[in-house]
């Protein structure tokens, strides 16, 4: 079924209760049924329903630059004529692949390895690369720092309060935070296997965590409520874009000056189109992932947006096709 065709299925009412879950997706019940303006039962069934066709998951996901749960590289792949979708199927396969998207411009799939230290790196990219029989060549950006992620991302479906009353105080944005360049922090074992637990589910009942795990409901408590209070730990809603209005979807990539780096980050992380932006290593130094709700925004956003950015040398765009693996989970496969 296509994007389309899925969003003629939903109604304003799902949209907003995606929309609350987008701002915390594990929100208590009452709180998102308020801001969607539906009994509790409702937005739960409406939640379980939205699952059930494979329309939106809520899962957990730590934050790399907080732990020690490995580096990302972006890769930008360009596959042999006519075997895009084959690599593809193959990439989603890949453990350590974390987001992969098939695009167009000049590249055909964008594909986020998370690796734990150089030596999985360079297996991954060297000497183990999935699919690599397949691959006409590739272009590598380490991120070294992230500007917003896809956690802090506000739909705008909802008012400007619903963000305060629903998002965690820990979820500051990451450039903004004063913490951002200290040593990664390790994680007890019961956090390992609490943030592991909820990473397919991220609304899994603390009970039901207890139990899986063997542990108190009071120890799992505190366990979470650390992870969460140290914004090591996100819950991501994810959902295709296209759902919420927004059909245009792109990764952006900017060669910028060096010494304007920073301000180019913060202010193309303040534009409310962007998911996630990070700087980076290589030629584009600042990579963007961007939602718009039209195509033919692009042109204005080119020209007014990334234009207007302080320091740009040189931008190019790949236009998502489809994205296949996001937030580690396959997105033809929610439920």
């Amino acid at each position: 079924m296509t994007t389309r065709a899925r969003a003629d299925m939903i109604d304003e009412l799902d949209r907003r209760v995606i929309a609350a879950l987008q701002l915390n997706g594990r929100a208590p019940w009452s709180a998102v049924a308020r801001w969607a303006g539906a009994s509790e039962t409702t937005a739960q069934r409406r939640y379980q329903a939205l699952r059930e066709r494979r329309l939106l998951h809520v899962v957990a996901a730590l934050e790399l630059d907080r732990t020690t749960a490995g580096s990302s590289m972006l890769v930008r792949v360009q596959a042999l004529p006519g075997k895009g979708l084959e690599l593809a199927e193959v990439l989603a396969d890949c453990r350590e692949v974390r987001f992969l998207a098939v695009v167009t411009g000049t590249a055909d799939l964008i594909v986020d390895f998370v690796a734990q230290d150089n030596e999985q790196l360079m297996r991954l990219l060297f000497t183990d690369l999935p699919g690599a029989h397949l691959i006409a060549g590739t272009e590598c950006v380490a991120v070294i720092r992230t500007f917003t992620s896809a956690a802090l991302w506000d739909t705008g479906l909802l008012p400007a309060e619903a963000a305060a009353d629903l998002r965690p105080a820990a979820l500051a944005t990451p450039c903004d935070r004063e913490d951002w360049d200290q040593a990664p922090q390790a994680l007890s074992d019961l956090e390992h296997a609490v943030a592991d637990a909820l990473a397919p589910d991220g609304r899994l009942p603390v009970s039901t965590l207890a139990r899986r795990l063997g542990r108190s409901e009071s120890s799992v408590a505190r366990a979470l409520d650390r992870l969460v209070g140290r914004g090591v730990l996100h819950f991501r809603t994810l959902v295709e874009p296209a759902l919420l209005g927004y059909d245009a979807e792109f990764m952006v990539w900017l060669s910028i000056e060096p010494d304007r780096l920073d301000a180019a980050g913060r202010q193309l992380a303040r534009h409310p189109g962007t998911k996630f932006l990070a700087a980076a290593t290589g030629r584009f130094n600042l990579v963007g992932h961007v939602v718009l709700p039209r195509r033919t925004d692009l042109f204005r956003y080119t020209g007014e947006v990334v234009g207007a950015l302080p320091g740009l040398n040189a931008s190019d765009v790949t236009l998502h096709l489809s994205t296949v693996k996001y937030g580690w989970t396959r997105m033809d496969q929610f439920g």
